[in-house]
């Protein structure tokens, strides 16, 4: 069974972001990147799949600059056997996302694809769910559990309920939550070991697919200023300012 994971280059989740200049967007020249933390889900994910005997090979996928080698790489030290760059420098957005990763599936053919439920830059939580319906395969979203067996992937989703467990005919798309499992840390035997695995290099252009922004970004602001709250003396006052000042009764 072969699996490809997708992961994605963001600014790291420890770093608070800083809204540029000129308000086109967020600040990126050196700024501390890693690998997206729900993408690190997905190769821990998958990692596991082959430990367990389930899978025979681990295909990890990024889109971005040549910077985003460096993300592969720290795929292929957590466990990935080989890894895919289709590099480009301009914005590349969710359906342009899925229509990579589509084309890839095409080459590769695998029998499951895992990514992250979504990246912690854009929030869109869209590519997994654009990538089903373009290769019209089972998904199983938010995934807390997975379970492949049969030729089935038994997928637990955290829902507004509580948990569903669906069972999906493979090949399936899977996409991850952060209660699927604790992501384990590079050991540096393994991360000599990457830097001699294979790491192939494409662009969107040599895999027919235009990757043309469908969103146009306006303007980028950071949010306004947390306004001090006040004191009041007793419950009359509270309801009295409720009332009339913030008019929310």
């Amino acid at each position: 069974m072969k699996i490809l994971v997708a992961v994605k280059r963001v600014i790291d989740y420890n770093v608070k972001v800083r809204v540029k200049a000129d308000n086109t967007g967020v600040e990126t020249a050196n700024v501390k990147m890693s690998m997206n933390p729900f993408c690190e889900i997905a190769v821990e994910e998958a990692v596991r799949l082959k430990e367990q005997g389930v899978a025979s090979e681990i295909i990890v996928a990024s889109i971005g600059p040549q910077q985003s080698q460096e993300t592969l790489r720290t795929a292929l030290a957590l466990g990935a056997d080989r890894a895919i760059l289709v590099k480009t420098d301009e914005e590349v957005q969710p359906l342009a996302v899925s229509k990579i990763l589509k084309e890839l599936v095409n080459k590769e053919s695998p029998d499951m694809v895992i990514l992250g439920k979504q990246t912690i830059d854009g929030d869109n939580n869209q590519t997994g769910q654009m990538l089903s319906a373009l290769l019209d395969w089972p998904q199983g979203t938010f995934a807390s559990k997975v379970v492949v067996e049969d030729g089935k992937v038994n997928v637990t989703r955290e829902i507004d309920g509580g948990l569903e467990t669906v069972a999906l005919q493979l090949p399936a798309v899977v996409t991850t939550d952060l209660r699927l499992n604790e992501p384990r840390f590079a050991s540096l035997p393994n991360i000599m070991k990457a830097k001699k695995k294979t790491l192939d290099e494409t662009t969107p252009d040599e895999l027919g697919v235009d990757i043309s922004p469908r969103v146009k970004t306006l303007k980028v602001e950071s949010p306004p200023a947390r306004e001090a709250g006040i004191k009041v003396e007793s419950v009359d006052e509270l309801v009295e300012k409720l009332k009339n000042e913030a008019k929310v009764i």
